[in-house]
C-alpha cells in the first residue's frame, strides 16, 4: 500500500508539472542548462570550487538580481593559476515526531574552502576540499590531477568523493544513504576520468570506507551520457571487507520540460556485512520548477527499503523546498519534509521544518 500511495503521488506532482507553460550548484542547475559537470566546476565529477564559467553562472545566471561592477573583479583567482572559493551553510529546524516532544536548533551545517593550483594549465594540477567547521578542521578532498578534465583522459591520486549517482546537496537522501557514497564519505586512492563530447565516465580504485586494516579495497565506476535535454548514467561499486563484501549498482538520469528540470536515480545494493547477506532498494524522484530567474521550487519523493526480506519496512520521504537566490552568492532555502515508515518508530514518521542561509564564493 505504501508502495502505490508513493507512486500515485509521484505521478500527479509529474503530470501536474508537465503542463506548466515556460517562464521566463546542484545537480537539477546541469539538467536545466544541459550542461556536464566540468562545465562549471573545477573537479570534473561536479561539487567544489567553480572555475571561470562557473564564476559567471553564480553572477549573472543564477540570482533574481546582478550587480554588475560591484562584482567584476571578483572571479575566485588569486592569480592566473591559483583559484579559491568557499561555502557557508547555516540552519534553523523544528523537528516534529510522534508521541516525542518537539525540537529545535539553530546550526552551522557545514564551512568549507577550496583551493586550486594549476601548475600546467590543463595538465597538471593540486585541489583542496577542506571542512573548517564545524567540529574542527577536516580534509574532505585532496589530490593531484594530471591530463585534461575537459577533453580527453585525466588521472587523479589522493583523496576524493567517489563518482556514483547524483552528487545531491542533500546527504541525507535516502540514495546516498544506502549507497554508502556521498560527499561525506571521501576515499583514498586513483582515479582513471574521461571526458569527450558528451561522455563522461570514471573508473576509481581506492582503499574502501569500511576498510580499516588495509587488507580490502573498493573498485567504483561510472559513466554518463549528456544530451541539451536530457542525460542518462550508471554506476556500480564493489568492496571487498573483511567484514564483508558490498556489491552497489545505480541506474540515474535527468530531463527537462519548458522550466522543470526532473532528476531519477534508483539504487541496488547487497551487503554481505550482515548476517546471511542483506539486499536494500532506495529511490529519488525530484523535480525543480525555475519560476523566475533566482527563485527554484523544489519537490522530491524517496523511497528506501533497508531489507528486501522484511515484509512491511520500507520508508517514504517526501518534501518542498523554495529556494530563493537574491544576488550572487547568497541563497535562501526554506522546506518542510515529511517521513512515512513502521508506526512503531516515530523517527520514521517524524516531520521537519527547515531554513537555510547558504553563502559561498
Amino acid at each position: 500500500m505504501m508502495q502505490r500511495s508513493f507512486a500515485g503521488v509521484l505521478l500527479l506532482f509529474i503530470a501536474a508539472l508537465a503542463h506548466i507553460e515556460p517562464a521566463a550548484a546542484e545537480p537539477y542547475l546541469a539538467v536545466q542548462t544541459g550542461y556536464k559537470c566540468n562545465v562549471c566546476h573545477v573537479n570534473p565529477t561536479g561539487g567544489g570550487l567553480r572555475n571561470d564559467f562557473g564564476m559567471v553562472f553564480a553572477k549573472v545566471l543564477l540570482p533574481a538580481e546582478t550587480l554588475g561592477d560591484q562584482l567584476d573583479a571578483w572571479t575566485g583567482k588569486l592569480t592566473d593559476r591559483v583559484r579559491v572559493g568557499g561555502d557557508l551553510r547555516a540552519d534553523w529546524s523544528r523537528n516534529e515526531a510522534p508521541n516525542t516532544p518537539s525540537t529545535e536548533q539553530f546550526a552551522l551545517e557545514q564551512f568549507r574552502v577550496y583551493g586550486d593550483i594549476a601548475i600546467i594549465p590543463d595538465r597538471l594540477g593540486i585541489y583542496v576540499d577542506e571542512q573548517i567547521a564545524p567540529n574542527g578542521s577536516q580534509n574532505m578532498e585532496a589530490y593531484v590531477r594530471y591530463g585534461s578534465t575537459t577533453d580527453g583522459f585525466y588521472l587523479k591520486g589522493g583523496q576524493f568523493y567517489l563518482p556514483f549517482g547524483w552528487r545531491l546537496q542533500d546527504q541525507s537522501a535516502f540514495v546516498r544513504e544506502v549507497s554508502g557514497i556521498s560527499m561525506t564519505t571521501p576515499d583514498k586512492g586513483v582515479e582513471i576520468g574521461y571526458e569527450k563530447n558528451a561522455w563522461s565516465a570514471q573508473v576509481d580504485f581506492t582503499n574502501g570506507t569500511a576498510n580499516t586494516t588495509g587488507t580490502g579495497h573498493q573498485i567504483t565506476s561510472q559513466a554518463v551520457y549528456t544530451k541539451s535535454f536530457w542525460r542518462l548514467g550508471a554506476a556500480v561499486s564493489m568492496t571487498q571487507a573483511e567484514g564483508g563484501d558490498r556489491k552497489v549498482g545505480a541506474l540515474f538520469g535527468g530531463f527537462r520540460t519548458g522550466p522543470v528540470a526532473y532528476l531519477l536515480e534508483g539504487d541496488y545494493v547487497h551487503d554481505d556485512s550482515f548476517p546471511g547477506g542483506r539486499n536494500l532498494t532506495a529511490g529519488l524522484a525530484e523535480a525543480d520548477w525555475r519560476i523566475i530567474k533566482g527563485h527554484n521550487l523544489k519537490f522530491t519523493a524517496e523511497y528506501e527499503d533497508p531489507d528486501r526480506s522484511v515484509a512491511q519496512d520500507q520508508q517514504t520521504r517526501y518534501s518542498l523546498i523554495y529556494e530563493y537566490t537574491p544576488l550572487p552568492f547568497l541563497q535562501l532555502r526554506f522546506g518542510y519534509r515529511r517521513y512515512y515508515g513502521i508506526p512503531q518508530s516515530p523517527t520514521e514518521n517524524q516531520r521537519l521544518i527547515l531554513a537555510e542561509l547558504h553563502g559561498y564564493f
